[in-house]
């Protein structure tokens, strides 16, 4: 059985994490995905760790693609560069709007010789509107649409204080929302036989995953609830073997505090002045946090609290370490994490795919390639000249190193 994507052919612009993130996706479906990479390489070449000259980082989101690098300020470079779009089901880059058409790249372009193409294009604001030439990455698209004002809000920072958050969900959402939009365009496809332009933003990703956008715009006082089902409010307890859990809910929110005092057997304190709104039960928070503490506490083991904060219907969270989860038992089952080659002999665990398919088989993780690796490959393939695959290489039209901060390989 092959894999979902088998036979697709993918040509990636992309650089960074949202684009990448998006085509290795469909890589790990069955795609096949070339990698066309500038002489500059991929920023995401630098990212740290390095095991030898390869970037984990890297690694994480380009392994198992073919590698052609390339300066396409030259016609001969744009010349090849072009006759793979020709072969193409789906092409994806996220460039600020306009660039690859500079090029001869652009949807329009592509469109006039492969009318099938489906063609995605990322930025942070989309390709028209007054913002579409907005430089965007994940803080700056955070904190425009919302998420870093949410985080202020969550945690009370002072105007001061106010933190970005650890991880670029706006990247990972919008690579996300990438493959969504493919997928969908090749279903369309199937019908109509017609490719298209698809415009992915990385600022209404944003809004389209934020769960209490519609109770943040509706404009409605909560009365001290918190939006949504409140899951997001959940607080962080120890146990008595220092464990740290989370319980999947806030005893502020009006429904869960009365789970609450049923799952700690604590009905006196539905009748608690201190807790009888949600209001008085932000501005006791302490005391009724105090109270949880206390009960958790009673519990030497983890499986007698969750069965008995399943009798609400809640769950509870270990806070874990990513290498924690990495190793436990779950993990092993699943086959979460993987090892892919670090092309200095050895291996580097990665995360694994996050799907698993009655009927396909999906490929193996695959190996991360160095810039410009696949350059004679992949030209030597589509049959040109091996005479000028070594010119353009000694005119530094076609590049590869193995390094972002080294030289170029030599011809």
């Amino acid at each position: 059985m092959g894999a979902p994507l088998e036979g697709l052919k993918v040509i990636d612009f992309t650089r960074v994490l949202a684009g990448p993130l998006c085509t290795k996706t469909l890589r790990d479906l069955g795609a096949e995905v070339i990698k066309i990479e500038p002489p500059s390489g991929d920023t995401g070449r630098g990212g740290v760790p390095h095991i030898g000259t390869m970037s984990v980082y890297y690694a994480q989101q380009n392994a198992g693609k073919r590698n052609l690098s390339l300066d396409l300020n030259w016609p001969e470079a744009r010349a090849i560069v072009a006759d793979l779009c020709r072969e193409a089901d789906i092409i994806v880059e996220n460039f600020r709007p306009g660039t690859l058409a500079r090029f001869g790249l652009g949807y329009e372009q592509v469109r006039d010789f492969n009318p099938a193409v489906v063609y995605v294009s990322m930025s942070g604001y989309g390709q028209t509107g007054p913002w579409r030439n907005r430089p965007a990455f994940a803080p700056t698209v955070q904190a425009e649409t919302g998420l870093t004002d949410i985080l202020r809000e969550h945690y009370d920072f002072g105007p001061e204080e106010m933190k970005n958050d650890a991880c670029s969900h706006a990247d990972v959402y919008t690579g996300l929302h990438g493959v969504i939009a493919v997928l969908s365009a090749l279903q369309q496809r199937n019908r109509t036989g017609e490719g298209q332009h698809v415009d992915v933003s990385m600022a209404a990703t944003m809004l389209a995953v934020n769960e209490r956008a519609g109770a943040q715009l509706s404009g409605v006082d909560t009365n001290g609830e918190p939006p949504a089902l409140s899951a997001t409010e959940s607080h962080i307890f120890r146990m008595p073997d220092g464990r740290h859990v989370t319980i999947a809910a806030s005893p502020i929110y009006t429904p869960m505090f009365i789970r609450f005092c049923s799952m700690m057997r604590r009905t006196d304190l539905l009748l608690d002045p201190r807790f009888a709104t949600a209001h008085l039960r932000r501005q006791n928070l302490d005391a009724l946090l105090a109270e949880v503490r206390a009960w958790i506490l009673t519990f030497t083991d983890l499986d007698e609290l969750q069965a008995q904060v399943s009798e609400q219907g809640l769950a509870i969270g270990v806070v874990r370490t990513t290498n924690e989860l990495a190793d436990s038992e779950w993990a092993a089952e699943w086959g979460a994490i993987v090892e892919i080659d670090d092309r200095t002999g050895g291996t580097m665990r990665m995360p694994g795919p996050p799907w698993r398919f009655s009927g396909a088989t999906l490929p193996l993780p695959g190996i991360p390639a160095f810039q410009g690796e696949h350059n004679v490959e992949l030209l030597t393939e589509r049959d040109v000249d091996p005479a000028l695959i070594q010119e353009l290489r000694e005119r530094r039209i076609l590049l590869s190193r193995r390094s972002l901060r080294g030289d170029f390989d030599a011809p």
